[in-house]
């Protein structure tokens, strides 16, 4: 599994559930509020006694009240609603500071604290970057891709979930913001180093686009932040008539739907993405009309791939518009919705699941791939090559 340093997870674990992810909120925005329609998601959580069925407003009222005694007992009402949320077995329930979630509204628009790193878990347990941002303080640094990743600030990172490694990297939201130093114990060949840099304000770079030599063009996309749908469209817009496209969403933490829902619109022309329920009612979300849907399309994926990019992928799948080759998906098809706590603190909790047009549920299950290889083997990319010769191109 990979991970980018805006995109993995907020900066502290929360009761112990190590991938409780900045994406965890995946749907929470769009269904409170009714946007998945348009563009454009509210930055403040809404109130849950509009919009959840019973039992969730009974479990978002006992998180409320654990938070409000707490603070009226001087103890930290943060606190009282992580317990209280560990205690209702919500898999994806989590508690941000405000802070926080400040921080999380600000990735999901593509801006993040960090260092610039991009780092996978090789199979040794050995954490190596895959990535760094140009102009980044880490390339400041001269780090470089292929790098080995020893430890951060003193903690050795070898054999522990790239996820977790990321939110050391990052650090604690309040604590710890940008100009904040950081200290990596870094491994290049026989070379042993450390090296010091300050945390960031960066900008997301959430698409990437490349051309192979055979003409076969790579939309790799790391997550569904604001504005990513457009630009995925855009890029296969661009794409010469009849050339196949690899969409590459491997280690693709989710995102904004509404920016998932508009990069489908890229490869089908109109018709069901995928339902939802909140509340008790069903809803749909359509993709646009006039996409391309002769172009010879594989979607890569992996169990790092989540949420919003498991309801793309279920999408092209179900309408058989493209071939998936890789690993089961992650599993992660619930919505959450968020509410404000006592002292400012914002929980999300699950109140509903999606599910693919042909009515799969993928909350816990996943998406199975149409053609199995290991996502992490640098051949994938050549059998997904071959896969695309196979469908015409």
């Amino acid at each position: 599994m990979s991970g980018r340093d805006p995109f993995c997870q907020p900066r502290r674990v929360r009761h112990g559930a190590a991938l409780t992810l900045v994406f965890a909120s995946v749907l929470a925005t769009g269904a409170a509020t009714g946007s998945f329609s348009g563009t454009d998601r509210k930055s403040e959580p809404e109130p849950v006694r509009s919009a959840a069925p019973a039992g969730d407003r009974d479990r978002h009222e006992d998180v409320a009240r654990a938070a409000a005694r707490a603070m009226a007992d001087g103890k930290s009402p943060l606190e009282a609603a992580e317990r209280a949320v560990s205690r209702s077995g919500d898999r994806w329930g989590a508690v941000y500071s405000r802070g926080e979630y400040e921080e999380l509204e600000d990735a999901l628009d593509g801006r993040y604290t960090g260092v610039g790193v991009s780092a996978r878990r090789e199979r040794d347990g050995g954490i190596e970057v895959t990535e760094v941002r140009s102009g980044s303080p880490a390339a400041d640094a001269g780090i470089r891709e292929g790098d080995r990743l020893r430890s951060v600030d003193g903690e050795e990172v070898d054999g522990r979930p790239v996820t977790e490694v990321v939110s050391i990297l990052r650090g604690d939201a309040e604590s710890e913001p940008a100009g904040t130093a950081v200290r990596l114990g870094l491994e290049r060949g026989t070379r042993a180093w450390t090296e010091t840099v300050r945390r960031a304000r960066l900008s997301a770079d959430s698409v990437t686009v490349r051309t192979l030599a055979d003409g076969v063009t790579v939309v790799r996309v790391a997550s569904f932040t604001k504005g990513v749908g457009a630009r995925v469209r855009e890029a296969a817009a661009r794409v010469p008539s009849g050339t196949g496209v690899v969409l590459d969403l491997r280690g693709n933490s989710g995102g904004l739907v509404t920016e998932a829902v508009t990069a489908a619109s890229a490869f089908l022309d109109g018709g069901l993405v995928a339902t939802y329920d909140v509340d008790g009612d069903q809803r749909a979300l359509h993709a646009a009309s006039g996409g391309d849907t002769a172009r010879p399309l594989v979607a890569l994926v992996d169990g790092g791939t989540m949420s919003a990019a498991e309801l793309l992928t279920g999408a092209l799948q179900d309408r058989g518009r493209a071939v998936v080759l890789g690993s089961r998906t992650f599993g992660k098809g619930s919505v959450q919705m968020p509410s404000t706590l006592p002292g400012g603190s914002v929980a999300e909790l699950t109140v509903g699941h999606y599910r693919t047009p042909s009515g799969r549920g993928v909350d816990g299950k996943g998406i199975t791939p149409d053609l199995e290889v290991d996502p992490a083997d640098p051949a994938t990319l050549e059998r997904a090559r071959t896969v695309l010769s196979g469908l015409g191109r």
